[in-house]
């Protein structure tokens, strides 16, 4: 079956041909079709099983203002609910066939692939116009994600990554409190979670088995090194894999770290040094069991003002920081099994697996707590759907689009830089490079397999 993409699609993407850090505006050659408020929002969904399916029908629910046109899924067995709830979308296994043909019947696309695709179907959907609202983590690779930040740019499309917590009243909560001085300086900050909850610490391939005949494997391969098909890597395990996920931080930092990014402005650091302080279980092929990563952060200018320096340790498979002295054993750090922690100068602060449920520690200092007057915009019901299309009819960016969310990945997935390096890595954000080891830059990239090659 021939997979390659077309002359049309080829030239709509080649337009850029490098990543770069100033990121200009309206250069591409494709605008988005602009919408009158009586017209409906034509949305494909690139993926569209498990969370696709999700992410399509949220949108979908929109009757008024959203007519889902088309599917795309190399696995037509996992999105068979999509297709049987979706009568009427064009059905694909291949997005790119999907977008060049279709071309302008198309306005948006939900991304909702695993990892290692969404940058060259967010990437090619842009460059022709379409508004796109990815999952995260946005990408699989630090340059991916300033391929996607620019290309957002120079397109002018609406975006968001599909951290939904950042839409939600607990995370703006949390940002104010902290702004207000509610803890004093913020010092540490410790987040964690109860990921992974499929398989790693794998250390060889997974022998053949079978391609099942609603699937096209190739596909699913996409622009990863071809491998033989096992039902161990898709629908599900395949986060645990370094050709195909980010593993534990990857899936759920965009989730628990966005309230100590928004909060401390971490992204807004022009440096900063990842460690690895341990790991249990990593092979070549897999992420690891359990490991705690260490982030440090120089002083950085945030919405709520200038911040000093900050250490923020990410803990996974289980492991948690250690309960801070004076807060009671039947008090809950975050929800639990997932969560954030911060302590400042004069006092401490956690939320939860969203950034919900924002409360001071010990519970006794939530007694006569006045929460702070509002800094930021509550968005209607949290919803992060209704929120990109209300976005794109209004001409307006999103909360979480890709100036934010592409900077916060790079941070994010800098833990599996970390994992792999095995030595403190400083990493010059303003010019994407690791200044420390530069032989370790070609740990920010990847290997596309022929036909689905990105710039970056």
């Amino acid at each position: 079956m021939d997979h390659s993409i077309t002359r049309r699609a080829f030239l709509a993407c080649a337009t850029t041909t490098a990543v770069v850090t100033a990121f200009r505006v309206n250069a591409a050659e494709v605008v988005p079709r602009k919408l009158s408020p009586n017209e409906k929002l034509r949305v494909a969904g690139i993926g569209a099983g498990g969370k696709g399916l999700d992410d399509i029908m949220s949108c979908a629910r929109d009757r008024k203002r959203v007519e889902v046109v088309a599917l795309a899924d190399p696995d037509w067995k996992r999105c068979e609910e999509a297709f049987y709830r979706l009568k009427n979308a064009k059905q694909y296994k291949d997005y790119r066939k999907m977008l060049e043909e279709m071309g302008d019947q198309i306005d948006a696309c939900t991304v909702s692939t695993p990892d290692h695709s969404h940058a060259p179907a967010a990437y090619m959907a842009m460059k022709m116009g379409k508004h796109v609202y990815v999952q995260k983590p946005l990408t699989h690779t630090i340059a991916e994600a300033r391929l996607l930040r620019q290309t957002a740019a120079e397109t002018g499309v609406i975006t968001m990554m599909g951290n939904q917590g950042h839409c939600g009243d607990g995370v703006r909560d949390l940002c104010e409190m902290i702004w207000a001085g509610k803890i004093g300086k913020v010092t540490e900050a410790h987040i964690w979670t109860n990921r992974p909850v499929w398989p790693q610490g794998i250390a060889d391939p997974l022998p053949e088995e079978p391609v099942p005949e609603t699937m096209d494997w190739d596909l699913w391969i996409g622009p990863a090194p071809f491998r033989p098909y096992n039902k161990k890597y898709a629908p599900f395990n395949w986060r645990g894999w370094w050709d195909f996920g980010c593993g534990a931080i990857g899936d759920m930092a965009c989730h628990i770290m966005d309230p100590a990014n928004w909060a401390l402005g971490l992204s807004r650091a022009e440096s900063f040094t990842v460690e690895l302080v341990t790991q249990e279980g990593m092979t070549a092929q897999t992420y690891p069991l359990k490991s705690t990563i260490k982030f440090t952060f120089p002083a950085r200018q945030t919405d709520g003002g200038p911040m000093d320096p900050v250490t923020v340790y990410w803990y996974d498979g289980g492991l948690q920081p250690k309960r801070p002295e004076g807060i009671p054993d039947d008090e809950k750090l975050g929800d639990g099994d997932n969560g954030s922690l911060f302590i400042g100068s004069d006092g401490i602060a956690t939320a939860g697996e969203y950034g919900g449920d924002a409360r001071l520690l010990p519970a006794a200092r939530m007694k006569d707590y006045t929460a702070p007057p509002q800094q930021l915009e509550r968005i209607p019901r949290g919803n992060p759907y209704l929120h990109w299309i209300d976005c794109i009819y209004a001409g307006k960016k999103a909360v979480s689009d890709f100036s934010y969310a592409g900077p916060l990945t790079e941070m994010a997935n800098f833990g599996n830089i970390a994992l792999k390096a095995g030595e403190p890595v400083t990493y010059d954000c303003v010019n994407g490079k690791i200044t420390s080891n530069a032989a370790l830059n070609a740990l920010l990239t990847k290997e596309y397999r022929k036909g689905w090659e990105l710039p970056c």
